[in-house]
């Protein structure tokens, strides 16, 4: 391995990625990656055919390469790096994927898993490894890239930049490191290089643009590639974490960097929250609340005078609180928006993927309820706690306040509501047959058993 002996965190870091053993994991932190594999694939699988994939798809035919790797749900071979992206792509479209990184009670947005899970299965399938060896890489690019989350929170977004796109590829190299066999210095040039491609723009989300879910992709490819570069003798930065011009100063400065290798070896970190509703987490109080109003009372919006969201003063000031209206890419209008999903929980009576649709977007009704409500600022609660007040003709005035959102570590989602979430995507998508997303289940339940990760891909493809 031509182990280096340094104190340095990034070669801390490394020798991690690269030592950690299947045995290092308790059995918690196993199950919480199988059930991030489970919503992940779930996921995957419901945004297969969302607008614009199948036209990707098509590009990436036409770019053709090497059959490495499987496009899942589809089925096509092209390079390891292509179809990581793709299968990235498709498991962010209706931002639906586990989010938010938690390292030591730390709460940070982040869509990690999206990125890392397809990056070590595309890997995992060229390099023929066991289910221990997948979930091992997985584990160990999901740490680094939750540590380098937690210490930089709040610098990425705030600075115009989106963190997805650099801090996700920080773990999809460690796992391309680590499944291609790289030496230590291999996988410090390896995620050296990868400054190269830490960019990315949050002005993607503001706009509600295709390109929302374009850094999920690509952060997957960047990590594929640097790694493979470095494997063909290419050198990179030597800390891109903390040097003159590495990751932390080019973006802001973070929390105390003591953070990115404190307990490394001993917990390994990773998203922490399982989303009930296919849209941004900022939404999910609002219509947590909605939800609660809509079974205590009966809603008709022509008894209603007034409907007002309270929110936190960043949300309000965010796209999510700004009035809602049709862009050129229907569907990330709709999820980035506070205004369509409390309309749409108030008048569907629940949030799943076939109300983002464009013909469920457009509907007239949705546009009737929006023309009633009125946005507030918040002055209780946190950052993601939401407010629904809703005032009748007549002068009733119903109210609901969520704290914590459903999905949360401190509120979650029961294992059978995660089983019960990933069947609503494939029931929604109908892009891979019942039997296959049985087996798909099946396989992740017992992964750790699994010989070949190719098992799990054939089980993923519809033909």
């Amino acid at each position: 391995m031509n182990r280096i002996k340094s104190n340095k965190p990034i070669d801390r870091m490394i020798e991690n990625i690269l030592e950690t053993r299947f045995e290092n994991f308790d059995s918690a932190t196993v199950k919480h990656a199988k059930n991030r594999i489970i919503d992940t694939l779930g996921c995957l699988i419901g945004g297969a055919k969302d607008p614009s994939n199948p036209q990707l798809l098509d590009l990436i035919k036409k770019w053709g390469g090497s059959q490495e790797s499987t496009i899942l749900v589809y089925g096509n071979k092209v390079p390891a790096h292509n179809a990581a992206m793709m299968n990235s792509i498709m498991a962010r479209s209706f931002d639906f994927e586990p989010v938010s990184p938690l390292v030591e009670g730390i709460n940070v947005p982040g869509h990690i898993s999206g990125s890392t899970i397809p990056t070590a299965i595309a890997l995992g399938e060229l390099t023929r490894i066991s289910g221990k060896d997948l979930l091992t890489a997985l584990l160990v690019g999901d740490d680094i890239s939750a540590r380098i989350s937690v210490v930089g929170s709040g610098m990425s977004t705030f600075s115009g930049r989106d963190r997805v796109g650099p801090i996700n590829a920080f773990g999809t190299t460690a796992i391309a490191g680590r499944l291609l066999g790289l030496t230590h210095l291999q996988l410090r040039n390896a995620l050296g290089l990868l400054l190269a491609y830490c960019g990315g723009s949050h002005q993607m989300i503001l706009d509600t643009t295709t390109g929302f879910k374009l850094s999920q992709g690509t952060s997957a490819r960047d990590g594929i590639i640097s790694a493979q570069m470095a494997e063909a003798g290419w050198t990179g930065v030597q800390d891109s974490l903390l040097s003159d011009f590495g990751y932390f100063n080019l973006s802001g400065q973070g929390r105390d960097k003591k953070m990115l290798t404190a307990g490394l070896g001993e917990k390994y970190y990773s998203d922490s929250t399982f989303k009930p509703y296919p849209c941004c987490r900022l939404n999910h109080s609002a219509i947590d609340s909605t939800l609660a109003l809509v079974g205590k009372i009966k809603f008709g919006i022509e008894d209603t005078k007034e409907i007002i969201i309270q929110v936190a003063p960043p949300v309000l000031k965010d796209i999510l609180g700004q009035p809602f209206k049709v862009g050129d890419f229907p569907h990330a209008s709709a999820i980035f928006s506070l205004q369509y999903t409390v309309a749409d929980a108030l008048l569907r009576k629940s949030v799943k993927p076939e109300h983002f649709t464009e013909d469920a977007i457009r509907d007239p009704g949705i546009k009737a309820v929006i023309k009633k409500m009125t946005m507030q600022e918040l002055k209780e609660g946190h950052g993601e706690s939401a407010r629904i007040r809703i005032i009748t003709i007549e002068g009733k005035e119903y109210t609901e306040f969520t704290d914590i959102a459903k999905g949360d570590p401190l509120n979650p989602l029961t294992k059978e509501e995660l089983i019960d979430k990933f069947w609503t995507n494939v029931e929604f998508s109908k892009a891979l047959p019942e039997k296959k997303a049985e087996k798909t289940l099946a396989i992740i339940q017992d992964l750790e058993k699994l010989d070949d990760v190719s098992e799990l891909v054939s089980a993923l493809t519809a033909n």
